[in-house]
This record gives C-alpha cells, sequence and structure tokens, in this order.
C-alpha cells in the first residue's frame, strides 16, 4: 500500500470562555470527540484507504482535506440535527464548529455552501462509515485503548447486547390519494416549463392555468368533506381531477418526446437533458396506477393492499407500518432496527429495504454481525417482539443467554424468577430512550434525505456521531471524576 503523506495543519487555539457552563460542556465533548479521532487514526486511516481505492483520485493534501472536512462536517450534520443549510450557517458563525472541521486557519475562516456539505455526506460509501463505527467501537475494548481515549482502566464490554426496532418515518405529506394527482400536476407542469424556458415550445394554453386549477379542485375536495352529499360531490370533483390529468399527461408525452428528439437545440448538456427526461419518465410511469388507485378508493369505495398502494410518487421504498403505539398508530417509512451494548454504544444497525419482517426474524442476522466485529455475546435482550420458537433455539444454539421477554404468560412468570433475566430487562427500558433519542436529536423527524441510499448513508453517520458523542462525553465525565481525585489527594 502506498503511503499518504499529510502536513498537519496549524489550528488558531479556541478563545476562553469564562461561564456559560452548557456551552463548556458541549465545547469540552467536542474537543473529546477530535481526540479520539486524531488519537486513534481512524480518521487518517479512512481518508487514506478512500483516496486509494478511488481510481480517478489524485493523492494530495487538498483532496486528503476535503475527504477529512466531509467526514468532520457529516458528523456535526449527526450531532446538531441542523439542515444543510443550517449548519453551513453555524460553521461560519461558530468558532467551535470551525475549529472542529478545520476550516479556520491563521489567515481567515474558509466554511463551505449547503450544496458543498450535502456533497460532503455523500463522498463515503455506507460500508465505509459502518467499517469506522465498528473500528472506533473496538479501540475502546482494548485496554491500551481505553486508557488512552477514556482515562479508565476497565474496558468497554460488548457482551451484553439491547436490542429494538423503529420506524424512520420518511419526508413525505400524509399520502392522501388524490393529493397524488396534484403532485403529479404540479411536477410534469414545473417540467413543462423548464423546457419551454430552454428553447423548446409546443401549442399549449399557460403551464401554470392547469396548476391553478388543480389546486382549486383539491379545496374544493377538502371543503365538500361535512356538507350534505359529501360523498357524491367528491366523486363528481375527482372526476374532473381525473379529465385534468389526462391533459397535461398528454401535454407532458409531446414535450417529452420533442426534448428527446430535439435536444441539441437547447444549451442544456445530454446528461441535464436526460435528468429532466428521467424526473418526467417517473411521473408518467406511476400514473396510471395513482389514478387507478384513488379511482378505487374514492369511485369504486374498495379497499387497496397495503403492497399495491402508491405512497410517494418521489419515494418508492417507503412502505405502511403499523405500530400501535398511542401517538403513532400508522407511520410511513422504513424499518429501523438498532442494537447497542450496556454503554449505550451502537454495535448494530440496519434500515430495511422492504416491508420489514417480524422482530424475531432480526435476531439470527444480528447476532452474526456482531459476533463477527465484537466476538459472540453472552447475552441478548429484546422485547415480546423478538421472541420465537426460532429466536430461542438461535440463541439456545450459541449458548447466549436468552433475555428476551417471552410472550407466553407462564413463561414470563417463569423467567422472572430469574435475576439476571429481571436486570437485563430493566437495562432493555434504557434502550426505548435511545432509540428516541438517536430519531429525535440525530436523524430529525423526518429523515431529510432522499432516497433509500442516502437514508441509509444518512443513518450511518449519525451512528458515528452518536457513539463519537458518546465516547467524548465518557472522556470528559472521566477527566472530572480524575481531577477530583487529584484535587482531594493534594
Amino acid at each position: 500500500m502506498t503511503t499518504i503523506a499529510f502536513q498537519p495543519e496549524f489550528r488558531p487555539e479556541l478563545p476562553v470562555v469564562f461561564g456559560a457552563k452548557d456551552y463548556r460542556e458541549f465545547r469540552s465533548t467536542i474537543e473529546e470527540m477530535d481526540r479520539i479521532l486524531t488519537v486513534t487514526d481512524l480518521e487518517h486511516r479512512m481518508i487514506a484507504g478512500k483516496i486509494q481505492s478511488s481510481e480517478t483520485s489524485k493523492p494530495g493534501q487538498k483532496h486528503y482535506k476535503t475527504l477529512q472536512r466531509a467526514l468532520r462536517y457529516s458528523i456535526l450534520l449527526g450531532i446538531t440535527g441542523n439542515s444543510y443549510r443550517e449548519l453551513s450557517h453555524r460553521v461560519a458563525d461558530s468558532q467551535i464548529f470551525q475549529w472542529f472541521t478545520h476550516t479556520s486557519s491563521v489567515d481567515g475562516v474558509y466554511p463551505v455552501a449547503k450544496s458543498s456539505v450535502e456533497r460532503f455526506e455523500k463522498m463515503f460509501s455506507d460500508e465505509e462509515i459502518a467499517s469506522l463505527v465498528h473500528d472506533l467501537n473496538q479501540a475502546v475494548s482494548d485496554p491500551v485503548g481505553a486508557q488512552e481515549l477514556l482515562y479508565r482502566e476497565t474496558v468497554l464490554r460488548f457482551d451484553e447486547i439491547f436490542a429494538d426496532t423503529t420506524c424512520v418515518k420518511a419526508n413525505i405529506h400524509f399520502p392522501v390519494d388524490w393529493i397524488l394527482l396534484r403532485d403529479a400536476v404540479r411536477t410534469l407542469i414545473k417540467t413543462i416549463e423548464l423546457i419551454r424556458h430552454h428553447g423548446l415550445k409546443y401549442r399549449i394554453s399557460s403551464p401554470q392555468k392547469f396548476l391553478r386549477n388543480m389546486n382549486k379542485l383539491c379545496m374544493e375536495m377538502t371543503h365538500v368533506r361535512k356538507k350534505k352529499g359529501a360523498k357524491k360531490m367528491r366523486k363528481k370533483i375527482f372526476r374532473r381531477m381525473k379529465k385534468l390529468m389526462s391533459i397535461v399527461e398528454n401535454h407532458a408525452n409531446n414535450y417529452y418526446r420533442e426534448r428527446e428528439a430535439r435536444w441539441q437545440e437547447t444549451d442544456l448538456s445530454e446528461v441535464e437533458t436526460q435528468v429532466i427526461l428521467d424526473r418526467m419518465q417517473n411521473i408518467l410511469d406511476q400514473l396510471p396506477q395513482a389514478v387507478h388507485q384513488a379511482h378505487e378508493r374514492l369511485i369504486g369505495e374498495r379497499r387497496v393492499a397495503n403492497k399495491d398502494k402508491i405512497l410517494s410518487l418521489y419515494e418508492s421504498d417507503v412502505h405502511v407500518l403499523i405500530r400501535g403505539k398511542a401517538d403513532a398508530e400508522i407511520e410511513f417509512g422504513n424499518g429501523l432496527y438498532l442494537a447497542e451494548q450496556a454503554d449505550g454504544l451502537i454495535v448494530d444497525w440496519t434500515l430495511i429495504k422492504e416491508q420489514p419482517p417480524s422482530d424475531s426474524k432480526l435476531v439470527k442476522s444480528s447476532i452474526e454481525q456482531i459476533t463477527q466485529h465484537y466476538g459472540l455475546p453472552k447475552s441478548y435482550s429484546g422485547d415480546r417482539g423478538f421472541d420465537s420458537v426460532r429466536a430461542r433455539a438461535e440463541l439456545e444454539k450459541d449458548t447466549i443467554f436468552n433475555a428476551i421477554c417471552p410472550r407466553s404468560v407462564p413463561m414470563l412468570r417463569e423467567k422472572l424468577e430469574d435475576a439476571e433475566f429481571c436486570r437485563l430487562q430493566k437495562r432493555r427500558g434504557g434502550t426505548e430512550a435511545r432509540i428516541s433519542i438517536f430519531k429525535n436529536a440525530y436523524l430529525g423527524t423526518p429523515l431529510r434525505s432522499k432516497g433509500f441510499k442516502n437514508r441509509t448513508v444518512r443513518i450511518g453517520w449519525c451512528v458515528l456521531a452518536h457513539n463519537l458523542w458518546k465516547l467524548g462525553r465518557m472522556a470528559k465525565q472521566q477527566q472530572e471524576v480524575l481531577g477530583q481525585e487529584l484535587a482531594q489527594a493534594a
């Protein structure tokens, strides 16, 4: 392997801040996170490996610095929960964020814009991010690493696993059937206007007129809900929607053919042309099913199976998840599996692309992943959803203590006689809070990333940010304990 030399840059010292305890705690945690990334050499190895594996990249200090910023900006996205625009503003305004992202120097500050922040997040694959997370966790399971990183003699253990699942809500509006037609008209009309703006015109009325008419029909549909004879009125309005949708679809097909045949006459490149055509084709392909779905429910008054529903014209990998929660009976998104160890570090996670299976079917694959990175665990804890004959057999085969809450009441009574089971189940209650913190403080509700691949990458960054923040807090607290002990000894 070729060694990549990198000259460490000079970073201006952070100013001394008096008072503001919350800020000082936040800042000291950020400083500990920076130290962990540097001392473990994980950051350098990840960036060097990225440069080595990329055929088009030229190993050099400038490219190294770009990847370093990409990694650190992406970590801050997870910690702050900000959007790309908000984070670009905060880095430009915050000295501690400038210091952490290496955007400050002796001659000025060089933050990046929101579009660069978005590109930064997508520079590393989910496999590369997962590898960094596991390497970071393994570093504190070693006595030398625990002493160096956390200032403690005892290592963090990964033999007790606590698991749970949740739903990552997709960034879509509530999937009302006739609203899908409005979405389709809006996208097709805006695309038609873009094509016309670049010089290709086909005979058509004012495009905005179609959009205004569809918006009026949507308002009419909303306002007749509580009127007498609402059912017949809604059917009548929907038939007008279908008629308008058919006209827009015909115009869109005409513009698609014109754009495809005469793109050389515009000032757009072939790649830009293909992006526009793909955007139109995505809507046109789904339109017949969207119209049929709305017709079945509004005109035919028939139910449509969840597996056959279009929930969004722009996110094809989201599903209807029946959660049965008090505040979320039904959610729309993807299932997320999380497993943590006793100290709260996340050790395994999976964003599920298809309709999520029962929790019990996730036990085997999770045990295999955890064993691969941390060794065979001694216990595995979960709620009743994880219990099944198959899951119990898998844990018994690997001689792993089964701390999953059983579905059977007689079996639960028997389990409650075991002190170890009660201890692990009591600790598992904290996993519910861990998932809530991870979703609300790190991912954001809903998760803003579009496309399943990008959502998977974002979740990986949030796991890394969560574990780094957790280790930074642990190191800071241990430093305070050691300081108090030294003060008492003196």
